[in-house]
């Protein structure tokens, strides 16, 4: 018994059953009941979903019945030494006088020490290979969230570039339509010294290349000092 205690205490395999030898590790932890309320889930840019964050169990006992290898069934388990250490009536006693009152009653209800120790050492292998499983899965957890978010990211960037690229080419139109507009203006001006020097030839007793050089409308108004019609 001692020797059994001191294996599972250490960490070395014990003989299973032949079920449990083929098992596969991860078979033996204890699963996760995941309540209603319990996980985020997560999913991705395309709306798909790529798990939940790891839910805990809030009830120990749900993970001492949840995992392979279980505690025994005992009258006096090592729960129920920590119910009687925690009795009012040992509130206050030196740790000597609880012992013996513990050791005492445990006599009287033909409790072994053995089997109480190796509870214990189950019951603490299970809530460590609880903690374990669910460290791994919350690793996993990060891992794809991590990922999701670098495609995140490079989907910012891409959607990023393409509207850069789309403002660009808008801010080039403007600079085109500026650079036509420009170019019109030219031609008007061009177009407007040509009427100014065609019509100042029209207007009698005036300097022509003067007037033109005034534009049309000081052509105009000394056609109308002359008296043109």
């Amino acid at each position: 018994m001692w020797k059994r205690i001191m294996q599972l205490s250490n960490g070395t395999p014990q003989k299973m059953s032949d079920a449990e030898n083929d098992s596969d590790s991860s078979s033996r932890m204890p699963a996760v009941l995941e309540p209603e309320t319990g996980g985020v889930r997560t999913v991705t840019a395309s709306g798909s979903a790529i798990g939940r964050a790891p839910a805990l169990l809030n009830e120990f006992e749900q993970i001492y019945q949840s995992g392979a290898v279980k505690p025994p069934r005992l009258a006096y388990g090592v729960l129920k030494v920590a119910e009687m250490l925690n009795s009012a009536h040992l509130s206050g006693l030196p740790a000597d006088t609880k012992r013996a009152a513990l050791m005492m009653a445990l006599e009287a209800g033909n409790a072994k020490v053995e089997e109480i120790l190796q509870d214990a050492i189950v019951r603490q292998r299970l809530l460590n290979d609880y903690e374990e499983a669910r460290q791994r899965d919350l690793q996993n957890f990060e891992s794809a969230i991590l990922e999701q978010n670098r495609a995140l990211q490079a989907e910012v960037e891409r959607i990023t570039a393409q509207y850069m690229s789309r403002m660009q080419t808008n801010l080039d139109e403007v600079a085109r339509a500026q650079d036509t507009f420009r170019i019109w203006q030219k031609r008007k001006q061009q177009e407007t010294q040509r009427i100014a020097d065609s019509a100042a030839y029209c207007v009698p007793e005036t300097n022509v290349q003067a007037a033109a050089a005034g534009g049309l409308k000081v052509v105009l108004e000394r056609a109308s000092a002359v008296g043109v019609r």
